[in-house]
């Protein structure tokens, strides 16, 4: 891989009513403004020469992809370690919630049902490895803002937090193969001795 386009999903049903969804099996499609908005990132990369599109599991960075890179042949990657984080007893409920326990709970305490943030991070890490490791030059990724911001804030020298500023919605953001592996390795360092500053 030469280049990565990061993209968090357009605005989901579940993003709106502010609530956690982190199963995939839960059938959680986009909002008509989140289609639109996946529209205008497809315009946005209409001269963008990508060999392929890794998304998660979930309905929402699938259709996501499926707008935006309409009429187009690019091959599509599902990787489950772009998943959101398992909220666990948290799932579905405000995510308000959730940040209220994360906050109060060390990186490695998992939530019941659910995922810490060490495990969840050192899988983000683990899958944008995989994808530096690919062939394909430029590689549109469609998942969450929790891989995202961790990406990015890492990229620029910044550690895990509990609570992370959001990505916007179907905005790309560019990381060259080095930022990306860098980012990864500060990823993979916390990991193994995980600590919220």
């Amino acid at each position: 891989m030469e280049h990565a386009l990061l993209t968090r999903h357009a605005e989901s049903e579940a993003s709106v009513a502010g609530l956690t969804n982190g199963d995939p099996r839960r059938e959680i499609g986009l909002t008509a403004l989140g289609s639109e908005q996946a529209r205008r990132l497809g315009e946005q990369l209409a001269n963008a020469q990508i060999e392929l599109c890794a998304v998660s599991e979930f309905r929402r960075a699938q259709e996501t992809a499926d707008i935006a890179l309409a009429g187009r042949e690019v091959p599509r990657l599902v990787l489950p370690g772009l998943n959101d984080i398992r909220f666990g007893e948290f799932e579905g409920q405000p995510l308000s919630d959730y940040r209220r326990w994360a906050r109060a709970h060390g990186p490695e305490d998992v939530v019941p049902g659910g995922d810490s943030r060490a495990a969840t991070v050192r899988r983000y890490a683990e899958a944008f490895r995989a994808l530096l490791a690919r062939p394909d030059r430029t590689i549109l990724v469609v998942a969450h803002s929790l891989p995202i911001r961790y990406a990015l804030d890492a990229a620029a020298g910044t550690l895990p937090a509990p609570a992370v500023e959001q990505v916007p919605y179907a905005e790309p953001f560019e990381l060259d193969a080095n930022q990306l592996s860098r980012a990864v390795d500060v990823l993979e360092r916390w990991v193994s001795a995980p600590t919220w500053r």
